[in-house]
């Protein structure tokens, strides 16, 4: 876990440094990036970051702030990001709710800020309260690319227009709040690529120790309330937001451009045996990145049946063994079975999801070959009409709508549980694809376009 923004050279934590940053360890809590907001500041957190090698610092001017901001101090700035360990510019922005500097000097000092991060090659920390319009009509004149709206508190539309741009939300204590409902809403929206969480400490202390000073360990119950919100384990929202973390600010260096074999989300394990696949659906995650849930899936070679097994382990400890990669894992059949039989034999429950392709790919029904080695069966229908699906999916067989629609009524006989799955990009009917899966004995699952996992 990273807390991506805290205020570690503030007063509140002078003489217990030490103990704050121990009892953050002890938390979980691997790094912590010390966001500087004042004039006065700027050396301090500098210094921090040589102290603690866990310790990374952002320099810059809040917006509070901006009016005290000169040449000398952009000079400062610029001069002291030299430091590796100085991975950002800010906190900067806007801030129209007590305006201490006046709305045009805020807005220049916010345009000086983007320009020096250009020319360091560093994230923007973005400060926006009461100022949305503004913030996003700046970030788009500046073509700003790099960094994140910290402690977000906009709207879908606000987290959509900042995203668009390529910039990171990150979210603090306040998702805990009893009155966070509109929060919370956003942050279920929020793609995998573009979350991180943070503390903002002192403030903004989360559930259940508001009153309190706020500190880095709690950062882990901010990451455990966005775990809750979107469904999937605390140690889902810890991997990907530690990945994105790594990813914005450069703390690590990049990760091995080796895939996994096999992956956990929630109680699953997912197993990733083939990058390759028929169909190259339009809105298909590997066209976009590497990851999924904060896991590599990019193979630099499709794993033996030995490895695989061995990855497994025991296969009973999970609710369930899926296959479901980067790719169509009815490609490798034999791979499969084989898997299959091993996960059968040591008390695991096995789940497919494929394109429904299979008897295309093979030129047989292969159906009866998965008879008890498969309990559940998820299949992409995709579209409504053979139209839609060609535009969307891109299959190389002319008659593959009819051949998924038939694969999904076939797999009754020999699947216990079937279901069949659209995602709703443009062009989908839902309520039409709804009645064609239940008309062929299947279950009915809607994916969200861009969520994954």
């Amino acid at each position: 876990m990273i807390d991506t923004h805290c205020h570690l050279e503030m007063s509140p934590f002078d003489g217990e440094t030490d103990a704050v940053i121990e009892r953050a360890h002890s938390a979980g809590v691997q790094k912590m990036i010390t966001i500087c907001s004042s004039p006065e500041s700027i050396e301090k957190a500098a210094a921090l970051t040589e102290r603690y090698p866990s310790v990374y610092a952002a320099l810059g001017i809040h917006p509070h702030d901006a009016r005290l901001f000169t040449p000398e101090i952009y000079r400062q700035i610029r001069d002291l990001s030299s430091n590796i360990k100085i991975v950002g510019i800010g906190e900067t922005g806007l801030d129209y709710h007590y305006k201490h500097s006046p709305a045009d000097i805020q807005k220049e000092i916010f345009i000086r800020h983007i320009e020096l991060s250009k020319e360091l090659n560093l994230p923007v920390i973005i400060h926006s309260r009461e100022a949305s319009d503004d913030v996003v009509s700046i970030i788009r004149n500046e073509n700003l690319s790099n960094g994140v709206l910290h402690c977000f508190s906009g709207d879908e539309k606000m987290a959509e227009a900042v995203i668009a741009a390529g910039l990171y939300i990150s979210i603090s204590g306040t998702v805990t709040f009893k009155n966070a409902g509109a929060l919370r809403a956003v942050v279920s929206t929020i793609p995998d690529d573009y979350l991180l969480v943070e503390t903002d400490a002192p403030y903004l202390t989360p559930h259940p120790h508001r009153g309190k000073r706020n500190e880095p360990a709690y950062v882990t119950l901010t990451a455990r309330t966005v775990a809750e919100i979107r469904g999937v384990s605390y140690e889902d929202i810890d991997r990907i937001t530690t990945l994105n973390a790594n990813r914005l600010f450069g703390l690590e260096p990049a990760r091995s451009a080796t895939g996994q074999i096999t992956y956990k989300i929630r109680n699953s394990l997912y197993l990733n045996i083939t990058n390759r696949c028929t169909n190259a659906c339009t809105f298909c995650v590997r066209y976009q990145t590497d990851f999924v849930k904060g896991h590599n899936l990019r193979l630099s070679r499709e794993p033996s049946d030995a490895e695989i097994i061995e990855s497994i382990g025991n296969p009973s400890v999970f609710e369930g063994v899926v296959f479901c990669g980067y790719g169509e894992p009815l490609m490798r059949l034999d791979s499969v079975i084989n898997v299959s039989r091993y996960i059968k034999a040591h008390g695991g429950k096995v789940r497919i999801n494929t394109n429904g392709l299979a008897a295309l790919i093979h030129k047989r029904d292969i159906l009866p070959e998965l008879a008890g080695l498969v309990d559940v069966i998820s299949i992409s229908l995709n579209a409504q009409d053979a139209s839609t699906y060609q535009r969307l999916s891109h299959p190389p067989f002319d008659d593959a709508y009819e051949a998924v629609k038939k694969f999904i009524a076939d797999a009754k006989a020999f699947i216990p549980e079937v279901t069949a799955t659209v995602v709703d990009a443009p062009g989908v009917d839902i309520e039409k694809c709804r009645e064609i899966a239940l008309s062929l004995g299947a279950k009915f699952r809607l994916r969200h376009l861009d969520v994954v996992g």
